[in-house]
């Protein structure tokens, strides 16, 4: 039998997509190893988001060769569409499938055996316009469950639409199906996960326009699924309809991730970003008065292009002032082929990861209020499988992070919980 392991870069949305894939070489007859073990083929599904992601798709290539000189390699994902060639180059590569044909693996690894050259499977990224469902199962205590793709909006510094292509959805029906299947596998929790979420939307056969607040209703009906979460939804997209649906709803948790990217109007709109600040500040303000216990994450990005020491205040001043509840802060990182990499008045890298850490520590104190406030409460928590140094991990449903000492009956239970 031969051996597979896969490795992923990146989002939710990789996740859900390599997941779907293994579980497709399992029925093929093949057995799924660990990626830091020996296997006949590797299979590392990339990202392209920052230069980081290609350097470590780069570093995994060169440990695979020194582990497992004879196996073979196949790279995928966001940046085996946007660079193949730059892939093919790297020694020990035998196979690049760009976005149209990673869901192809199981056919293109017959073709493989015995070249001597790299194989660059990859079209033009007009051309892909195909949905494939995806779910993730088995990694993770929760599932990924893909049901939107590709990207209309065209934001200065981001590579996402030029590796997965134009906007296009799933049905509502096909994700029901894809929501009854992950239940009858003893799935508690599913994560929503997509490129733009909030742009989930089809025309029905029978005409009729279907849009993301008509797949949320639908899923609330589900049963098996105790638990939903929307993964990151854009502010102009998360409409008051949407907010005060799940603050009703029987399934959906409260807790929202908004990226903002900056708090600065000037730089948002050098980030050609589709919303001004005022409308963010008055999303978290509407989720607050209909779920004053919401958690509300935050994308920002330090270091843009311009970002000088009064915009980069902006932004401080702007998010410490919200009521929100974590940030993700990613530093700016330099992409090809994007509208940002030709803009003046570069920031120095030094000033970039001072803003960075700046930004972390706000983090830091903005989540520490929010468990504050719910400190001897007792809410309802997910416990993951993990043992963790003897240690099981869990989340509320509001998004509250509870460690406590390992027990084997708690994995995968919800169950009320103190909060300490």
């Amino acid at each position: 039998m031969q051996k597979i392991a896969f490795h992923t870069l990146g989002c939710k949305l990789n996740f859900s997509e390599t997941s779907y894939l293994a579980r497709q070489m399992d029925k093929a007859g093949m057995e799924r190893v660990d990626f830091d073990g020996v296997s006949d083929v590797y299979v590392i599904n990339t990202c392209s988001v920052t230069d980081n992601a290609d350097k470590e798709c780069r570093q995994l290539v060169r440990q695979i060769r020194r582990r497992a000189p004879e196996s073979s390699v196949v790279i995928m994902g966001c940046y085996a569409q946007l660079k193949p060639q730059e892939i093919a180059s790297i020694e020990g590569v035998d196979l690049v499938l760009g976005a149209a044909e990673k869901f192809n693996l199981l056919e293109h690894l017959e073709s493989i055996k015995g070249q001597s050259e790299p194989k660059v499977l990859s079209c033009a990224i007009e051309d892909v316009n195909d949905f494939h469902s995806a779910y993730s199962f088995g990694d993770r205590t929760r599932s990924f469950l893909k049901v939107q793709d590709g990207c209309d909006y065209s934001c200065s510094f981001c590579t996402i639409p030029l590796a997965r292509g134009a906007s296009r959805s799933d049905t509502i029906e096909n994700v029901l199906a894809k929501a009854h299947e992950i239940a009858s596998l003893g799935v508690k929790e599913v994560v929503l996960t997509g490129v733009n979420l909030g742009d989930f939307h089809y025309t029905d056969a029978a005409g009729e326009k279907k849009n993301f607040y008509d797949l949320i209703r639908a899923l609330d009906e589900v049963e098996g699924i105790q638990r939903y979460r929307i993964s990151s939804i854009e502010p102009n997209l998360l409409t008051r309809e949407i907010i005060e649906f799940v603050a009703v709803s029987k399934r959906f948790m409260p807790h929202f991730h908004i990226p903002l990217q900056s708090g600065s109007p000037d730089i948002l709109k050098a980030m050609r970003r589709r919303y001004k600040r005022e409308v963010y500040e008055e999303r978290v303000a509407i989720i607050k008065e209909v779920m004053p216990h919401a958690c509300i994450g935050v994308d920002v990005i330090v270091g843009f292009p311009g970002e000088s020491d009064a915009h980069f205040k902006e932004t401080y001043d702007f998010i410490h002032g919200l009521d929100v509840s974590y940030l993700h802060v990613f530093t700016y990182s330099e992409r090809p082929d994007t509208v940002a990499i030709e803009l003046p008045d570069v920031v120095p890298m030094n000033i970039r990861k001072e803003r960075n850490q700046q930004l972390r520590n706000l983090s830091m104190k903005k989540q520490n209020f929010f468990r504050e406030q719910f400190v001897g409460q007792t809410r309802k928590v997910l416990w993951e499988g993990q043992d963790k140094e003897g240690m099981i991990e869990g989340f509320s449903d509001n998004y509250i992070k509870m460690r406590a000492v390992y027990d084997a009956q708690k994995v995968n239970q919800i169950l009320p919980s103190l909060i300490d």
